[in-house]
């Protein structure tokens, strides 16, 4: 699915006017059913409803959801804000509708001074007065009038988005006056905002209504952004041919696991195992040979020198894959293994936790890093590699955009809804996975599951998206078994063999 910007849902909107053809208005009055709809399955008549509605087209849609609404026999009050006199003509056309169908118990027409009404609790408030074409933040009346309703009993249902919240860029919004809903109804697509971890507290449930904009449109139109769905997942998939036998099927290295860590390295070669590699290696420390011997006896074990981390580059010859940095610690000596490690290395590389932290305590190494090499890092390690904090998610996601395409590499950056940024620019959200997931040894699985496909022969972009899919989704189904509270690394490893095969039938 394409994430649009903000200026390319404007023409989308334009486009579906033009091309089906339909009026604006038609076209308000079917977004204004759909979030009827929704509205009246989710709350009875007998919950009072008081609507703001902004001078734009946001304010016309709630004004054309409140005349619904009270068709239905909801009480319904309307505040139009109209403070500068002048309307949009979809909103100034929805303003007259409303006003004649003498349905609306209380409407309110603010051009200057406004005394808002009580919102206890059992109230619902419609929040329509900004949408997506907001471009900078509220102020004024309008961030008194949002602070005010944040701060009531009332439950709140925003159209399209919170009025506040911007459609990419919040960095430097004012977050004091972005409403917070309860129920965010948006229209056809998530926007950018949406996906990023600090506008969470905003949207509240999140529900996205098709109101049939142009497809036409949408499937021509190159978007910078896009949600990996299982659709767009399945037809990646590489099949197994039956002849085949394990030499065919790909031979994976995992150097990981410092003394007292073997945990991190027995989940990656587990999972990296679970994800269809014909054979795997471990390289660890000669302590780990016993733990790691009993718990992965499908595994290759290669013993450092060192008794206790890792200090010595690998003959490469005969491997397809290599993940590197679980568990791995950041020992000087292990530095400079690493490096030297990914200087000789020229099948396909995947980096994560240490050997990340190791390449932000060395900066000048990063330029060295080969084209293709795939990292994934959690947006604290991102932020060390990038060599500084950044102001909100926003700006951090850009700058994973902005290293990807310097480096031409693969970045992975983790989250709820973890961001693949392409070489090309190109950012990629994945759909799967739930917070039961943040715990201990998850980002192992993940380096894992890639290592494993790239080994099995699947290309960075489809090892990285199958990747991340397979390990949200084996998450998902842990977590319908044990719950968010109780889910633990191996659960995801647990259930990789169902999510393989859930996409595969």
């Amino acid at each position: 699915m394409k994430i649009f910007t903000a200026a390319q849902i404007h023409e989308l909107d334009k486009y579906t006017i033009e091309h089906e053809p339909i009026s604006s208005l038609n076209l308000m009055e079917r977004a204004a059913k759909a979030l009827c709809r929704a509205i009246s399955e989710r709350w009875t008549e007998q919950t009072p409803i008081v609507v703001f509605a902004g001078p734009g087209n946001n304010g016309g849609d709630a004004l054309a959801l409140a005349r619904l609404l009270a068709e239905q026999d909801y009480h319904v009050s309307v505040y139009l804000f109209n403070i500068h006199n002048h309307l949009s003509d979809d909103c100034s056309a929805n303003k007259k509708r409303l006003v004649e169908s003498k349905r609306i118990r209380n409407f309110t027409e603010i051009t200057l001074n406004f005394d808002p009404p009580e919102l206890p609790a059992g109230t619902l408030v419609i929040d329509g007065l900004f949408g997506s074409g907001l471009n900078k933040p509220l102020a004024g009346g309008f961030a008194s009038l949002v602070k005010y309703i944040n701060q009531s009993a009332a439950s709140v249902a925003s159209i399209d988005v919170p009025s506040g919240l911007m459609c990419e860029d919040n960095t430097y919004n004012v977050r004091a006056n972005i409403i917070r809903a309860d129920l965010t109804l948006t229209f056809q697509q998530k926007k950018l905002s949406m996906l990023l971890a600090d506008n969470q507290s905003y949207l509240g449930e999140l529900r996205v209504l098709d109101i049939r904009l142009s497809q036409e449109f949408v499937k021509n139109t190159e978007a910078p952004f896009s949600i990996a769905e299982e659709s767009d997942i399945r037809p990646r998939l590489l099949h197994r041919d039956d002849f085949v036998h394990k030499g065919n099927m790909g031979h994976a290295l995992l150097i990981a696991g410092s003394y007292g860590m073997a945990g991190a390295a027995i989940l990656a070669t587990r999972a990296c195992l679970r994800s269809g590699a014909g054979k795997v290696t471990v390289h660890t420390p000669r302590k780990n040979y016993d733990i790691m011997q009993t718990a992965v006896p499908e595994a290759v074990m290669q013993m450092d020198h060192e008794e206790t981390y890792f200090s010595e580059a690998v003959d490469m010859e005969g491997f397809d894959a290599v993940g590197i940095g679980s568990g791995l610690g950041q020992q000087e000596n292990t530095a400079i293994a690493m490096i030297a490690q990914i200087r000789r290395t020229q099948c396909p590389i995947v980096l994560d936790a240490d050997a990340i932290n190791i390449l932000a305590n060395h900066r000048a190494w990063v330029q060295q890093l080969p084209k293709g090499v795939i990292m994934t890092p959690h947006p604290r390690e991102f932020d060390r590699l990038a060599g500084g904090t950044s102001n909100g998610d926003y700006e951090r996601l850009i700058k994973a955009r902005q290293t990807a395409e310097h480096l031409q590499a693969y970045i992975v950056l983790k989250g709820h809804y973890s961001a693949l940024c392409l070489p090309d620019g190109h950012i990629i959200f994945n759909s799967t996975g739930n917070s039961g997931m943040a715990t201990a040894g998850s980002g192992d699985v993940l380096t894992g599951i890639i290592t494993g496909l790239l080994a099995r022969g699947y290309k960075e972009t489809d090892a990285c998206l199958v990747g991340m899919y397979l390990h949200g989704l084996a998450g998902d189904l842990a977590m319908r078994e044990v719950g968010k509270e109780s889910l633990v690394a191996s659960d995801i490893i647990r259930f990789l063999p169902q999510a393989f095969k859930r996409l595969n039938d």
